[in-house]
Parts: C-alpha cells; structure tokens; sequence
C-alpha cells in the first residue's frame, strides 16, 4: 500500500490509524456480525458510538449544559437556511459579513428567508482577507450575526472573533476544532464534517440551548434545531457510519492531546509552509499575512502553464489535491488536523526542487 498525503480542501485526508480501527471493524463490528452500516440505530452498539462522539466533542471544546450537540444531515450547505429559518422571522433583520466565496453563499440563501444586512464586504478583495473588527457596523436589535471563520477557497481566516450584543453564529466547516474555542462567544457554530470531523454525510452543530427554544415554530418540525434537540439527533435515522467515523476522529484527537496540543501542531505546519512561500520570489501567497489561514494555504506560482505543471508533478511525488479551487486557480495546500507534519515538510521539499528547475 502507498499512501500519498492529500492536500484536498474536503473530502480531505483522516488520520491512518482511524481509518484502519475502521477497516477493521467495518465487516464485523466488535464481534456483532454485522457492519455498524447494517446495525439499527436504536440498537446498543450505534447508541454507545452516539454518545462517545457527543462526550467527545463536549470534553474537547469545553462545553457546558448550556449547549446541544446536534448531527444533522445537509451540510454547511444546509445551514445556510435552516439557520434563518428558524431565527429571522418578518420584520427583524440578521447581519453577515462577506469575506468570500462561501459567507457569500449564505448571504444568498439567507436573503430567500429575510432581510439581511451586509455589515462587512471584503468578498473580493485581492489578496484575500476577512473583516477587520473595526469594519463591523451592526445593526440596531439584529436577529444575530453570521461569520464564515475560514475561507477555504480563499485561504482567509479570522484570527479573533466579533464580541456582539445578539447571538453570534459561525459557519467553522473547514477549521472546526483546529484550536481551542470560547464557545460561549456563540450562539451557534456548524460544520460539515468532511474538512476536519470525518468523511461527508454529516453536520456537527453546536447551540445554545435557551436560543433554540426561542426559534420560530411555524416551520416543518425536521427543520427546526429543538426538534433535534429533544430527539437528541435521532428524530430521523441518522448516518451512522459519518457519526460512527466522528467519534474515532474526536477520540484521536483526545489521544493527541486535546485541542491547544493540535493547535500547536497547526501552527507548526502552516509556519514551515508559509515561511517556504515567503522566502520565495517564485511562489506568491494570495492571504493577507495578518489573515493568512492556518487549515488552507493558497498561493499562485508565475503563471497558470507553471501551476498546471507544479500540480502534475506534486502527483508524481504522492501528493494529491494540491489544484487552488475552479473559481480562482493557483494552488491550495489543506493541512488539517489529520495531515502530518512530515506531509508538509515533503511538500516543502518539492517546492524548492520545482523552483529550483523551473525558476
């Protein structure tokens, strides 16, 4: 077997020793005779990888009774509306900030429910980056505030967060559980799970529990976060195996130290890679420095043949992903929490030998 590092922006890589507790477990599941795929959810083997991954995620962030751990299916993607569903009703208005491509797809979909009120545009700005605090002009009585944490195609992250008078809600899908968290700056965060939880099928979300009390019950009960709340996430059969995949995530991630121990990590990966960026002339990062992001590094080379042509190559060395996302080209290395250091220092390595060739 040859395992390759993989750089992809999501689905992305897992960690090996994950996916091989998996392997071994996935025709016969802890001596049960089935697969933990083909097992009922109401049954005790899933109930128990249910409620490990929930303590899991409660122990790593630190969270109180005050908040609910919800899976749910759909996506960040799914968010973008259900949120607002549920939280701005007529006459009320919810603030976004615009820092890129995703925080702009849940402008949109908020803007099919109510009214929404752009606090902050930087979208497009080159190079990237995400508001400044400073730049914040709330709304008077917002139904609360969204941020995109981290822009995964644009390589933009917010290195601290917004204090607000209404609830603050983050869609954290590509660095959720990267570093620790103050979760009760938050209203609500959600994730997909296929950037840092596990593979796709699954959306982790996080809520304060007196807020989802107070959500619109006019909407379909599915859509509605209490209806989860009080089904603890089994209203409808859930994906079991994402889920079942999450809590080995979450366990390896105890196992290394918890979250300030990856955050070390994190910073150690992106340090060695955006140094290799800096000391050259030939590569250009596209970020800010001061908003650069620690999960996805983006970076342009001179021109689109030599991009092509460093992405061909980064293959023929076992390293996939690696092609900056169809809307705005030039390269993207993700380096999650399951890539290994020596995953970046291989990378490293290449880049200077390609310089050095094609320089």
């Amino acid at each position: 077997m040859n395992r390759i590092y993989n750089f992809s922006a999501g689905p992305s890589t897992l960690p090996l020793e994950v996916l091989q507790e998996a392997q071994e477990n996935l025709v016969d599941y802890q001596g049960a005779g089935l697969s933990i795929m083909e097992d009922s959810h109401r049954g005790k083997p899933y109930d128990a990888i249910h409620q490990e991954a929930i303590e899991n995620i409660r122990e790593l962030l630190a969270l109180s009774d005050d908040y609910a751990v919800l899976f749910l299916t759909g996506g960040a993607t799914g968010q973008f509306a259900m949120l607002p569903m549920n939280f701005l009703p007529e006459g009320k208005v919810a603030d976004y900030t615009n820092s890129g491509a995703w925080a702009s797809k849940a402008i949109k979909e908020a803007q099919r429910i109510g009214q929404v009120n752009v606090i902050a545009n930087c979208g497009k700005d080159i190079p990237t980056r995400v508001p400044a605090l400073a730049d914040l002009a709330y709304s008077e009585d917002a139904a609360y505030v969204h941020i995109t944490s981290n822009e995964t195609i644009s390589g933009a992250q917010w290195q601290e967060f917004p204090v607000t008078e209404a609830p603050l809600v983050a869609d954290m899908s590509s660095d959720i559980l990267s570093c620790p968290l103050d979760i009760n700056q938050f209203g609500l965060i959600y994730a997909g799970a296929q950037k840092n939880l596990g593979p796709a099928g699954v959306t982790l979300v996080i809520i304060r529990k007196d807020w989802a009390e107070r959500a619109l019950d006019s909407i379909p009960a599915f859509y509605r976060y209490q209806t989860h709340i009080e089904g603890n996430s089994l209203y409808n059969t859930p994906p079991c195996f994402p889920i079942y995949i999450l809590m080995l995530v979450t366990r390896w991630l105890k196992k290394q130290g918890g979250l300030q121990a990856i955050a070390d990590i994190n910073r150690r990966k992106a340090a060695l890679l955006y140094g290799a960026i800096d000391a050259s002339s030939f590569y250009k990062g596209t970020a800010l420095p001061e908003y650069r992001s620690l999960m996805n590094v983006t970076f342009r080379l001179p021109n689109e043949e030599l991009e092509q042509a460093f992405v061909k190559s980064a293959k023929e060395h076992d390293m996939a992903g690696l092609k900056g996302h169809r809307s705005v080209g030039g390269i993207r290395a993700s380096i999650y929490n399951a890539m290994p250091e020596a995953g970046v220092e291989a990378l490293v390595a290449f880049m200077k030998e390609f310089e050095t060739q094609n320089g």
